[in-house]
């Protein structure tokens, strides 16, 4: 996948993320009860897209990037009981993820789920993915617009 298939907000300069950062979930991610313990690791060169990589050998590996970094006004409500979960004072504090689908290997169709957002605590590395029950958000919302 190039970074010239995907087009970033032009705030995505500004923010740099740790090259590789562990995270705990709270709770599995659905499909995958016994894995907890993921990193994030970058995919590409351009910290745009990110591996969620679980740390056991044989545990999943899914794509996502910053929420941030594709859809700057993407701000979803979060429950307040995620929020007291991870430890967060404030949602505005959350890093906030999505897992990409990449159709048929197709990188023109690839597709972020703004639904179920992987909510990230920058301070701690607890995570959540929170599937957003309002219906605002997409499944499947393209990365190229």
């Amino acid at each position: 996948m190039t970074s010239s298939v995907l087009t970033p907000s032009p705030a995505h300069a500004a923010t740099r993320a740790p090259k590789v950062q562990a995270l705990e979930l709270a709770e599995p991610l659905p499909g995958f009860p016994v894995h907890r313990d993921y990193v994030l690791v970058p995919a590409e060169d351009g910290g745009l897209i990110w591996w969620l990589q679980s740390m056991a050998p044989d545990g999943p590996r899914f794509l996502a990037v910053r929420a941030h970094s594709f859809f700057p006004a993407y701000a979803p409500a979060l429950p307040g009981a995620v929020c007291t979960e991870l430890g967060l004072d404030d949602a505005a504090e959350a890093e906030l993820y999505c897992l990409l689908t990449v159709p048929d290997g197709d990188v023109a169709a690839v597709t972020a789920n703004l639904r179920a957002p992987v909510v990230v605590h920058p301070g701690t590395s607890r995570a959540r993915q929170v599937v957003l029950l309002d219906g605002t958000h997409p499944i499947r919302q393209p990365l190229r617009g």
